[in-house]
């Protein structure tokens, strides 16, 4: 009878595995990310799940090995889907990282690796909070400069200070770093610091600009 094959430690697996998660999707619930506390959570505990049944059906030359195999292939596909591409920014790594983890957590919960999984979940929990503050303190000064050129039509180059006060609103910092004038034209070329959430509305500001003849970005 299935029942004969119940056991209390596989309550005690499935409660750690919901804990687990609900700790890990948490942080990205509050900020609202694609992946959750329900997503999460059921990544770990399907996991949690998967491992124990290959560790119950594993006999004689069965080796639990194969599903565990098998869940991380099928986790890098679910990783993949929260993955995208948006102008010059790369969004959900940082989710697709922790659909990953979460699963490894699982899978240790599952193989019994109690102290093994609260290990890595105090670790990952740790980078996750702790990330801004590591950022502030190890970011390279230049990391996120970009050196930003500007054409406008001669006529137009008596609004360079207004351009300037827009494009400084969508930045962290602007310095300009080269003016050049023609007949016709003039060039600015400006450093500026900027995160990806200033460069998304910086980007929008340029396109929609009408006094810029062109622009380039880098």
């Amino acid at each position: 009878m299935m029942i004969e094959h119940w056991e209390a430690i596989d309550l005690y697996k499935a409660l750690a595995a919901l804990i687990a998660g609900f700790v890990l999707g948490l942080e990205r619930e509050l900020k609202d990310k694609s992946a959750g506390i329900k997503t999460i959570t059921i990544i770990c505990m399907g996991s949690a799940l998967f491992t124990i049944i290959s560790m119950k059906v594993g006999t004689g030359n069965f080796d639990p090995g194969r599903i565990a195999a098998n869940i991380i292939t099928g986790i890098g596909f679910l990783g993949a889907g929260v993955i995208f591409k948006e102008g010059f920014n790369v969004y959900g790594l940082t989710t697709a990282g922790i659909i990953w983890i979460s699963s490894a957590i699982g899978m240790s919960i599952g193989f019994g690796q109690f102290y093994l999984a609260i290990t890595f979940l105090i670790g990952s929990l740790l980078i996750i909070y702790s990330s801004k503050l590591i950022n502030s303190v190890m970011e390279p000064k230049h990391k996120n400069n970009k050196i930003l050129t500007i054409k406008l039509k001669i006529e137009k180059a008596n609004t360079k200070d207004e351009i300037i006060n827009d494009i400084a609103l969508h930045t962290s910092s602007i310095s300009e770093t080269r003016f050049k004038k023609t007949n016709s034209e003039v060039f600015i070329s400006f450093e500026i610091k900027v995160n990806p959430q200033q460069n998304k509305y910086l980007e929008k500001y340029l396109i929609e600009n009408k006094d810029l003849i062109s622009f380039t970005y880098q």
